[in-house]
């Protein structure tokens, strides 16, 4: 059969394009650590129940309908019904039938860890303080947008109120300003320099184990090359992220020692000792950020791990990890850990009464006999969402580098 011309040019078009979009996006890659892998796994689940958990509580009388979360389903970049999501976790939220609509709340068990977090919050208010001063005094200006602070703040484990609740007591410290008279150019500016702040945790490593200060490389003995070149990077002296980098050069290794360094003060002041590459973009004038942010942190795989996982681009710092585990846990991470046990304890309750109920099924249907269903195992169903499928997809990715590697052999 004979094919119109112009088919093959489309199509050779189709896979050309297709072919340097996956090329470039190979560039973000990083060969993959499985255990890291299943701490975003883990991690991703929690931030979406914790961020319903959110909704709700804004809600009057703690009470959101499923309608009104289903709008909110887009922020969280969920897909499929809010309905289906929340049956998924009845220890978490309790839905039921009223007014011809369904509605949801938070059960008893995680009401009790709203208020355990909120203990802990109130606890941790010098901690909050002295992240939030380290933070500024990274910035050149020691000026940070609201707006842009918003953005990371949870990843920082400030509270929501962080403005209402620690500023105001805090007047010697911090204070908001408004140089640029817009709604949204208001800022928080650091008034005060605290000098046992203005010590890196490598640096406080280094005192400890009286030694000069270094980067830890988490990487495999058999890495030969990359250690060869992490020792070569390491041997620079290191320079602290809270010094003013106005008198290095741009594009220097020096410059990037300080960059490095930065970029590893701040991951360790995270929770989870991680942070979205998109977000860390957004501070590239405060923080002095190369532009290609993304090829800076791939030179260096020993210090940072990046992943691609739910087409969000993720950075960890490899030594805050042992395995898929925090090496350290922030109290706050100890009581959300308990949110997250809550949450297993719920899908394996939703997958066992789903399993029980297909059983029913194929009962009534004759489907099975009564010996068979005593052997039949429990298949623990899936909370990921829909298969993103494309070029995210294993089988895709395969094909991807067959392709790429017989164009290098050509």
């Amino acid at each position: 059969m004979k094919i119109p011309s112009g088919k093959i040019l489309i199509n050779t078009y189709v896979h050309n394009t297709n072919f340097h979009l996956l090329r470039r996006l190979s560039l973000w890659s990083m060969k993959k650590d499985p255990d890291l892998e299943a701490a975003l796994t883990r991690n991703r689940r929690w931030i979406v129940n914790n961020q319903i958990k959110n909704i709700i509580l804004r809600c009057p009388d703690h009470v959101a309908s499923v309608n009104f979360l289903q709008k909110k389903f887009k922020t969280l970049d969920l897909q499929g019904k809010a309905l289906n999501w929340v049956k998924k976790y009845p220890c978490c939220f309790e839905v039921y039938f009223k007014d011809d609509e369904y509605h949801c709340r938070l059960t008893k068990k995680m009401m009790s860890l709203v208020q355990e977090e909120e203990t802990v919050k109130d606890m941790q208010e010098t901690v909050f303080v002295e992240r939030l001063a380290k933070l500024l005094m990274m910035v050149s200006n020691h000026r940070l947008n609201i707006s842009k602070l918003n953005e990371i703040k949870n990843n920082l484990g400030l509270p929501d109120d962080y403005l209402i609740r620690i500023i105001p007591k805090h007047l010697d410290m911090f204070r908001v300003v408004n140089y640029g008279g817009r709604k949204n150019s208001m800022q928080i500016e650091l008034i005060k320099w605290d000098p046992e702040f203005a010590v890196s945790k490598i640096e406080r490593k280094s005192k400890e184990h009286v030694c000069n200060p270094s980067f830890t490389c988490s990487l495999p003995s058999t890495w030969v090359k990359s250690w060869e070149k992490f020792r070569e990077f390491d041997s620079l002296p290191y320079i602290s992220p809270y010094t003013d980098p106005g008198h290095l050069v741009t594009g220097s290794k020096e410059s990037e020692k300080r960059t490095i360094g930065l970029l590893h003060e701040f991951l360790s002041l995270t929770l989870w000792k991680k942070a979205s590459i998109m977000k860390l973009g957004h501070f590239t004038r405060e923080f002095h950020l190369p532009e290609r942010l993304n090829v800076l942190l791939l030179k260096h795989p020993g210090i940072f791990y990046v992943s691609n996982k739910y087409q969000i681009y993720t950075v960890l710092l490899r030594e805050g990890y042992n395995g898929s585990e925090l090496v350290e846990k922030d109290p706050l991470v100890v009581v959300k850990d308990k949110f997250g046990e809550l949450m297993q304890e719920g899908l394996h309750e939703y997958n066992r009464r789903h399993h029980m109920l297909n059983l029913e099924k194929k009962r009534k249907k004759g489907v099975i006999a009564m010996k068979q269903e005593k052997n039949e195992p429990v298949h623990e169903l899936s909370d990921e969402g829909d298969d993103l499928g494309g070029i995210f997809d294993p089988e895709e990715r395969k094909r991807f580098y067959k392709i790429l590697f017989e164009e290098k052999a050509r």
